[in-house]
């Protein structure tokens, strides 16, 4: 059951059961629905993740972004898997009655945006991945400095230089933002819960076998910073080989963070996709 918003802060949106884990989530906008899937960095929301993205795509669609398990005001079970989010996001999509969404994933999202979209094709209009994880690759520095964090400001500042191409958008307000973000009650016990060390082993977790990605039927877009630290380019260029239906969008001088970096831009790729 939806439940109305119980707080005036812009992370804090609607309440849902998804198969038993209570989901907070943002919605606007109307039309063909959209389901974004924010990415792992520590202190993430759907909010910090997607907030410069959902207005300009509200203006043509239903735009709906969960908090996922043990991230931000969604419930935090305690044991995380990549099976568990995608029964969480089946039951979030069932719980509002959406038979076909379009799914753009970020990151981690990425890597559940396709493994749902190969447990359910039918279930799945157009697929957006954004310096997805999904494949298998050596655990880079930046990816295991981001699952490996540990709440203070020095190394909150030290995982955003990680993220961010332009190091002007990695200034002390940001940094204080996201740790604050990250301490919130029961936060920091959930992100330390998912990915221990060693963490090339929950790359492997999130990553899809290579023959069902190849059987995705989907129009999907791929997009990536060049310069990314956390997730490699490489992948995006995998995942363009194994996807028969797919494009790939490059981002020069750009980090982890695309939908912020180069905002504009990517909401307009975005959009023309998804009519």
């Amino acid at each position: 059951m939806t439940t109305t918003p119980q707080s005036t802060r812009p992370e804090v949106g609607q309440r849902i059961d998804a198969n038993g884990v209570g989901t907070n989530y943002l919605e606007a906008g109307s039309g063909s629905p959209v389901v974004l899937v924010h990415g792992s960095g520590p202190g993430v929301t759907a909010f910090a993740n997607w907030r410069l993205t959902i207005p300009t795509l509200a203006a043509e669609h239903r735009v709906l972004a969960p908090d996922m398990a043990g991230f931000g005001f969604s419930d935090k079970p305690g044991e995380y898997s990549m099976d568990r989010w995608v029964d969480q996001l089946d039951g979030f999509l069932t719980a509002l009655g959406l038979d076909k969404v379009s799914l753009v994933g970020n990151s981690f999202g990425g890597g559940l945006a396709i493994a749902f979209a190969t447990r359910w094709p039918e279930r799945v209009d157009k697929l957006v991945l954004m310096g997805s994880v999904g494949i298998s690759f050596p655990i880079t520095e930046g990816l295991d400095a981001v699952w490996g964090y540990e709440a203070s400001i020095e190394n909150m500042r030290g995982v955003l230089d990680f993220f961010a191409y332009d190091r002007n958008l990695v200034n002390d307000e940001l940094a204080e933002l996201r740790y604050r973000a990250s301490i919130e009650p029961g936060v920091q016990e959930a992100f330390a819960a998912m990915f221990p060390a060693p963490r090339q082993r929950w790359v492997e977790g999130m990553a899809t076998p290579e023959d069902k990605i190849a059987a995705l039927p989907h129009d999907t877009l791929i997009i990536h910073g060049r310069d990314d630290q956390v997730i490699p380019v490489d992948n995006a260029y995998r995942l363009l080989q194994l996807i028969d239906r797919a494009q790939l969008h490059v981002f020069g001088r750009c980090g982890h963070w695309t939908q912020i970096e180069h905002a504009a831009a990517f909401n307009e790729l975005l959009l023309d996709f998804l009519r």
